[in-house]
C-alpha cells in the first residue's frame, strides 16, 4: 500500500466523520460530510460508493437517507480503509519511473515504509480516532434532537 494522501486520508476523513456524526444507528448525508470536509459532493460521491461496496458504510436510501457505518467502529481499522481507498484507485494508476535505482533502492524503501505503516495503521480504529477528536475538545452530536410538548 503506497500511501496516498489525498485518496487515503479523504477515506479516513469520511469514516470518522460518519462514525462521529452517525455511527450505526443514524445516517449522514453526502452533502453534510462534504460541507464539514469543505469539497464538493460530487467529489467525494465515488469514494463514498467505493466504501459502501466494501462494506465499511452502508447506503441508506430515501428522505432520512445516507451513510452510516457497516459495522462497529471498534471494528474498522485505518488500514482496512486505506487499503478500500487505493484498491479502487490502483486501476488508473500509471506505472511511475523504472531504472535500476528505482527498483534496486527506492521501491524497496517504499515498500519497508509502507509494511511499518500498515502495522501500525492496523491497530488504529475508528473508535480511536473518536476518542482522539473528543480529547481535542470536538462534541459529538445527539444520535436525536430533543424535543419538548406541553
Amino acid at each position: 500500500m503506497i500511501v496516498r494522501r489525498d485518496r487515503g486520508m479523504l477515506a479516513v476523513l469520511i469514516m470518522l466523520d460518519v462514525a462521529f456524526h452517525a455511527g450505526r444507528t443514524s445516517a449522514v448525508s453526502a452533502a453534510d460530510i462534504a460541507d464539514r470536509a469543505g469539497l464538493a459532493r460530487r467529489g467525494i460521491e465515488p469514494l463514498l460508493q467505493t466504501l459502501s461496496r466494501s462494506g465499511l458504510l452502508e447506503s441508506i436510501r430515501g428522505p432520512r437517507g445516507g451513510y452510516r457505518l457497516g459495522r462497529p467502529r471498534r471494528d474498522i481499522t485505518l488500514d482496512e480503509v486505506m487499503r478500500t481507498a487505493q484498491a479502487d484507485d490502483a486501476a488508473g494508476a500509471d506505472d511511475g519511473p523504472s531504472g535500476d535505482l528505482q527498483t534496486g533502492v527506492v521501491e524497496k524503501l517504499w515498500g519497508e515504509l509502507d509494511a511499518e505503516l500498515a502495522a501500525k495503521l492496523k491497530k488504529i480504529t475508528l473508535e480511536d480516532m473518536i476518542r482522539r477528536a473528543e480529547a481535542a475538545g470536538f462534541s459529538r452530536p445527539l444520535a436525536e434532537p430533543i424535543t419538548f410538548s406541553i
